[in-house]
C-alpha cells in the first residue's frame, strides 16, 4: 500500500514538475536604442512622433524595438517565440520550472514573471458578452436610431461646431470585423479612405474580415463610424480607423493579453490618438491564470500595465468596464482597472445603471468606471442594417467617438486634463456610484467648459436673445457674422442665413434647436428653445 501511494505521489510530482506555464521573459537592455534615437522614423510613424511633439512627450527607451538577437537566443534554447513587447522589453514563452531557471541564467535576461496567479481550481464565468437583436467635413447628419445615445452624452454640439473626428485616428482592438469590408453600413468609411489598416494578432495574418469571426468588433466600430443615410450615424463618423484583432472568442487564454499588448504598440506606431477596446479579463480556461479582485489594482495584469504605458504616450485609452454587474463576480475587468485608462460603464436610455454593468472601484479604491454612456438597447450597425446591442461593449465606443471629436477641437490639450474634465462634467460629479462612476458623460458641457476658459475663444463673444424665442432670434457679436445655421434635434440643417444678425424662427415647431454661428472662420454654437 505504501509503495503504491508513493508511486502515485511520484507520478503526480513528475507531472507538476513537467507542467509548462506561460511566462514573460524580461530583457536587461536594448542594445539597438542608439540607432533608434538616431532615426525614430525607423520605428514610429511621423504621425506618432507628431503626437508626442504636440503633447510634449519625449521619446524614451520603451519606444525602441526589442533586440532581435535576444529573441533568436530564446529560440536557440528551444523556446517558441511568437509574441513579444517592446514597451515591456521582453517576450512570452511557455516554460517548465527547470526551464525558468535556465532562462534566468542567461546573461541577456533580467527576470522571468509567470502569467499564472494561483493554483486554485475555479469555474469559468461570462466575460464581456453582448447581445444583438435584428429589429469631407460634414457637420450635420440624419442620426436616425443613433440620435438618443448621441444626445445622452451630448456629442451633437461638437458635430454642429464642425468636429466629427476628422483627422483623428482610432484603434479598435476587438475580436474581429466581419462584413466591414463588404457591408453598406461601412461603405462610407471606405469611400472616404477612413480605414487605414488592420491586423489579426491572434493568427498573425491580415484576415480580420473573415466571416467565421464573431462580429463584436464590427458592431463596436459601427457605433463610432457606421453610417446609413437617413437611418444611422455614429459618434465620430469622420474619424480614421485601425482595426486589430486580439481576442480569440473560442478560448480564454492569457496569450490574449499579449495580443492586445502587441496591438496597442502597433497602434502607437501608426500614431493613433485613441484606443477603444471592449475587452476585459479575470478568468481563463486554465484557472491558474485567473485574477482575483485584489488583482484589479491597475498594475497586476500585463494588459493593465501596457494600457497605462499607451496612455503615457499620449493615447487616450477607453475600455469597457465589463458586463458582470448581475453575476457573482460583479466587479470591473482588467485593463479597465488602471487609473490612466478611461473606463466606461453602461446606462439605460433613461439614465439609470444597466443591471449588467460591472461595479468599481478598483482594488485600490480608485473610482471606476470613470463615466458612463448608453449600453442598454443601444443602436449600431452591422453589414447592411441597424441592430441593437446591450453591454458596456457598446457604451465604450460611443464615448470614444465623443473623445475623437473633442480631440479634433483641442488636439494639443493634455490627455490627463481631458480625463479629469470629462469626469468633472459628468452628471453625478463630484458624487459617484460604483456602477456609473461620475455619471453620464457630457461632451457638450466639456466643450463649452474649455471654450469658456480659452483665451482665443474669449475674444469671440456672442449673445443670442431672446431665449426662448417666439418669432425672431437676435445675435450680438463683436465681429461680423458670416453665416447662421439652425439644426433641429435630429441634427438636420433646416435654415441658413448669410451676413445677418437675426434669423426668423416663427414658423418652426416648438422644441430645442441648435444655432451655429460662423464669424471670422471661427465656429460657435448655442442651444435655444422655440416657444
Amino acid at each position: 500500500m505504501k509503495k503504491t501511494l508513493f508511486f502515485c505521489f511520484l507520478i503526480v510530482y513528475l507531472h507538476v514538475s513537467a507542467q509548462t506555464e506561460l511566462v514573460f521573459v524580461y530583457f536587461k537592455d536594448k542594445p539597438n536604442k542608439a540607432a533608434f534615437y538616431a532615426n525614430p522614423l525607423s520605428e514610429l510613424s511621423q504621425k506618432s512622433l507628431s503626437r508626442r511633439t504636440t503633447l510634449g512627450i519625449p521619446l524614451n527607451d520603451q519606444d525602441a524595438p526589442v533586440e532581435q538577437s535576444y529573441l533568436q537566443n530564446l529560440q536557440n534554447l528551444g523556446f517558441t517565440v511568437t509574441d513579444y513587447s517592446k514597451w515591456l522589453n521582453g517576450a512570452a514563452v511557455n516554460a517548465t520550472v527547470p526551464q525558468k531557471a535556465i532562462l534566468l541564467a542567461q546573461p541577456f535576461v533580467l527576470s522571468v514573471e509567470s502569467f499564472a496567479r494561483n493554483t486554485a481550481v475555479g469555474t469559468k464565468t461570462a466575460g464581456n458578452s453582448w447581445k444583438s437583436n435584428d429589429n469631407k467635413l460634414l457637420t450635420h447628419f440624419e442620426y436616425g436610431t443613433g440620435a438618443a445615445q448621441i444626445d445622452q452624452v451630448n456629442i451633437r454640439p461638437l458635430h454642429i461646431a464642425g468636429y466629427t473626428g476628422t483627422g483623428i485616428s482610432i484603434a479598435v482592438i476587438d475580436a474581429g470585423f466581419p462584413t466591414v469590408n463588404t457591408g453598406a453600413a461601412f461603405s462610407r468609411l471606405w469611400t472616404n479612405n477612413q480605414i487605414k489598416g488592420g491586423y489579426d494578432f491572434v493568427t498573425k495574418t491580415n484576415d480580420i474580415y473573415n466571416t467565421s469571426l464573431i462580429p463584436h468588433g464590427s458592431v463596436v466600430l459601427g457605433a463610432i463610424g457606421g453610417y446609413l443615410e437617413n437611418t444611422f450615424t455614429g459618434s465620430a463618423p469622420d474619424a480614421d480607423f485601425y482595426l486589430y484583432r486580439s481576442e480569440n472568442s473560442m478560448v480564454e487564454i492569457p496569450e490574449e493579453e499579449l495580443y492586445w499588448i502587441e496591438a496597442a504598440e502597433e497602434a502607437d506606431r501608426k500614431g493613433v490618438e485613441i484606443i477603444t477596446s471592449s475587452l476585459g479579463y479575470h478568468v481563463f480556461d486554465d484557472p491558474r491564470y485567473n485574477y482575483s479582485y485584489a488583482d484589479m489594482n491597475g498594475s497586476t495584469s500585463f494588459i493593465a500595465r501596457v494600457a497605462q504605458i499607451a496612455a503615457e504616450k499620449g493615447i487616450f485609452v477607453l475600455i469597457a468596464a465589463g458586463n458582470s454587474g448581475d453575476k457573482p463576480w460583479h466587479y470591473l475587468l482588467t485593463p479597465a482597472d488602471n487609473a490612466k485608462v478611461f473606463s466606461i460603464g453602461a446606462v439605460t436610455s433613461s439614465g439609470s445603471s444597466s443591471v449588467f454593468s460591472s461595479y468599481g472601484p478598483n482594488a485600490l479604491g480608485i473610482v471606476k468606471p470613470d463615466g458612463s454612456a448608453q449600453g442598454t438597447g443601444t443602436s449600431t450597425v452591422y453589414d447592411h442594417a441597424t441592430t441593437t446591442m446591450n453591454g458596456t461593449s457598446i457604451a465604450a465606443p460611443i464615448a470614444a467617438g465623443g473623445v475623437a471629436c473633442f480631440i479634433q477641437a483641442f488636439p494639443a490639450m493634455n490627455r490627463e486634463q481631458i480625463r479629469v474634465k470629462l469626469r468633472q462634467t459628468a452628471s453625478l460629479y463630484p458624487s459617484y456610484t460604483d456602477q456609473m462612476g461620475y455619471g453620464i458623460l457630457n461632451f457638450g458641457s466639456l466643450y463649452n467648459n474649455v471654450l469658456n476658459t480659452s483665451e482665443i475663444i474669449k475674444k469671440e463673444k456672442f449673445a443670442i436673445f431672446p431665449n426662448p424665442a417666439e418669432s425672431i432670434l437676435n445675435i450680438a457679436s463683436e465681429h461680423a457674422i458670416q453665416s447662421l445655421e439652425i439644426y433641429d434635434h435630429l441634427g438636420r440643417l433646416i435654415r441658413r442665413t448669410l451676413n445677418e444678425n437675426v434669423v426668423k424662427v416663427e414658423d418652426l415647431p416648438k422644441g430645442i434647436y441648435y444655432l451655429k454661428i460662423l464669424s471670422k472662420d471661427k465656429f460657435h454654437y448655442e442651444k435655444f428653445i422655440k416657444e
